[in-house]
C-alpha cells in the first residue's frame, strides 16, 4: 500500500532534531520521500492531511517481557528479589505456550497506543511472541532467556539465533541470558562459546539492585559486570538491562566493550531498586536506550512515562535541572533504541528506511502552546497524543482503532481467562 502524509511537521532524526514542514511518502513497507513537498509521481492508495501534526520515528521499547501482561497488578509493592522469588517465578511456572500468544498480542496493542513500533522482548515462549508479531504486523527483536533451567548447550543457542533471525522480515533476535544470579558458571561459559561462534552481541539483566550486586560479590568476589566479562561474554558488545548499581570499574568495562545501557526508570522506581546514573553513562559515551520492562513490574507499557521519569530522576539525583534534556531523551527512545536492537533501518525517517513511524496530535491541550514541541513530548506528553502508529508501512493503530487482525475484546477476554484458569 502506498500512503502520502502531507501538510505535516516532520522530525526525521536523520541528521538532527530539527522539525521541517512538508510530507512523507510510503511505498509498500519503506519510506520513498521525506521533504518539503513536490508533485506526486504516482497515485497513492491513501493520502492523509495531517493538518500540521507531527511525524516522528517510532519509539523502540528496548527491554520488555511482553507476555507478562497476565501479571499486571498481581504482585505490587515488593522489593525486586522477593517479588521475583515469592510471586513472579511461581506464577510463570504455570504459564503455558497457548496463553502466551494472546498475552503477547495484548502487550503489542499497548505498545501501539504508546507509539512503540518495535520491542526488544525477553521472555519464555519466543515462538508465541514471534507468531503474535507476524500476525499483528508488529516488529520484534527477540532476546534469549537462558538460565540454569533452560540451558542445554551452546549449539542449541546458535541454532536458536539462526532460526529466529531468518524466520520473518519483521522478526530478528539477539543472544541473551536472564542474569548472572540465574546462570551458573557452566551456563555463562556456554553462552560465551555461542558469542564467539556467532561473533554476536549479548544482553542480560545487570546490576538491577544493590542486593543483587552484594550477593554476586559475596559469591564471586566481583560485581556482576566484572565477573561476566571474565568469560568473554561481551567480546562483541551487547548491553545490560537496568544497570542501576554499576561502579566505576563496571562503567569502564561498558565503555571498553562498547556495551549499551537499557534503562527502565518506571520499573526501577516501583521496585525501589534505585536510580541508574544515566548522566554518568552519557558523559562516558555509553549508548543509553529506554525500556518499559515487563507489565508485572511497571505496570504500564508507556514510553511517555519512561521518558519523563528518565530525565526527571536524573535531575533529582544529580541536583542539576539541566541534566538530560528532553531532546536527548527523545533521541534515546527513537534512535538509540533502534541501533541497540540492531534495527538500523528503522532509526530515522529517510528514503529507503522502513516506514516505522508515529503521528503526534498536536491539537491536544497538553501539546499547546507550541513553545517547544520536543519539550512538550517529554515533559507533558502522554499516550493520548498518539494519533497513528505505522509499522513496516502499515497503519496498525489510528484514532483509537486497531488493525492487527484480531478483535481487541477477544484479546482482553483471553487475558482475563488466563488468570481465572490459574485459580488466583
Amino acid at each position: 500500500m502506498n500512503t502520502r502524509l502531507f501538510n505535516a511537521r516532520i522530525c526525521s532524526m536523520a541528521r538532527g532534531m530539527d522539525i521541517v514542514y512538508g510530507e512523507l511518502w510510503v511505498f509498500d513497507e519503506k519510506i520513498a520521500y521525506v521533504g518539503e513537498g513536490m508533485p506526486p509521481r504516482m497515485p497513492f492508495d491513501r493520502e492523509i492531511d495531517l493538518n500540521g501534526n507531527l511525524v516522528l520515528p517510532g519509539f523502540k521499547n528496548a527491554h520488555a517481557h511482553s507476555a507478562m501482561t497476565f501479571l499486571r497488578s498481581f504482585a505490587d509493592d515488593l522489593p525486586l528479589l522477593d517479588w521475583l522469588d515469592q510471586k513472579i517465578f511461581p506464577m510463570e511456572a504455570r504459564l503455558v505456550p497457548e496463553h502466551a500468544y494472546m498475552l503477547s498480542l495484548l502487550a503489542i496493542m499497548e505498545y501501539l497506543t504508546s507509539g512503540i513500533t518495535a520491542a526488544f522482548d525477553m521472555y519464555m515462549f519466543p515462538r508465541e511472541m514471534a507468531r503474535a508479531t507476524i500476525d499483528s504486523g508488529f516488529r520484534t527483536v527477540l532476546c534469549g532467556t537462558v538460565n540454569n533451567n533452560s540451558y542445554k548447550n551452546s549449539e542449541e543457542l546458535v541454532e536458536w539465533y539462526q532460526y529466529y533471525n531468518t524466520m520473518h522480515e519483521r522478526l530478528s533476535c539477539r543472544l541473551g541470558f536472564h542474569a548472572e544470579y540465574t546462570c551458573a558458571r557452566d551456563v555463562l561459559e556456554g553462552v560465551a562459546q555461542a558469542v564467539r561462534c556467532l561473533k554476536a552481541p549479548v544482553f542480560c539483566h545487570n546490576s538491577e539492585s544493590r542486593r543483587e550486586v552484594e550477593q554476586c560479590v559475596a559469591r564471586t568476589g566481583m560485581t556482576p559486570t566484572t565477573y561476566m566479562d571474565r568469560f568473554g561474554l561481551f567480546e562483541y558488545g551487547g548491553g545490560g538491562y537496568h544497570c542501576v548499581c554499576l561502579d566505576d570499574r563496571d562503567t569502564d568495562i561498558f565503555s571498553k566493550r562498547g556495551l549499551a545501557v537499557i534503562s527502565c526508570p518506571g520499573s526501577n522506581s516501583k521496585l525501589a531498586s534505585g536510580i541508574a546514573p544515566i548522566k554518568t553513562f552519557v558523559d562516558a559515551g555509553i549508548p543509553v536506550a529506554i525500556g518499559t520492562d515487563g507489565p508485572a513490574s511497571n505496570n504500564a507499557l508507556d514510553m511517555f512515562r519512561e521518558m519523563f521519569l528518565l530525565t526527571a530522576l536524573q535531575k533529582l539525583d544529580t541536583g542539576d535541572a539541566s541534566a538530560l534534556p528532553a531532546g536527548d531523551v527523545l533521541k534515546m527512545a527513537c534512535v538509540t533504541g533502534a541501533r541497540v536492537m540492531g534495527l538500523t533501518e528503522c532509526d530515522s525517517l529517510a528514503a529507503g528506511k522502513y516506514a516505522d513511524l508515529i503521528v503526534i496530535d498536536l491539537m491536544q491541550p497538553n501539546m499547546q502552546p507550541l513553545n517547544n514541541i520536543m519539550d512538550n513530548l517529554v515533559y507533558s506528553g502522554g499516550k493520548s497524543v498518539v494519533k497513528m502508529t505505522m509499522v513496516n508501512g502499515r497503519i496498525l493503530y489510528e484514532d483509537g482503532r486497531f488493525d492487527i487482525g484480531v478483535d481487541p475484546t477477544a484479546v482482553y477476554a483471553a487475558a482475563n481467562r488466563v488468570i481465572r484458569d490459574m485459580n488466583i
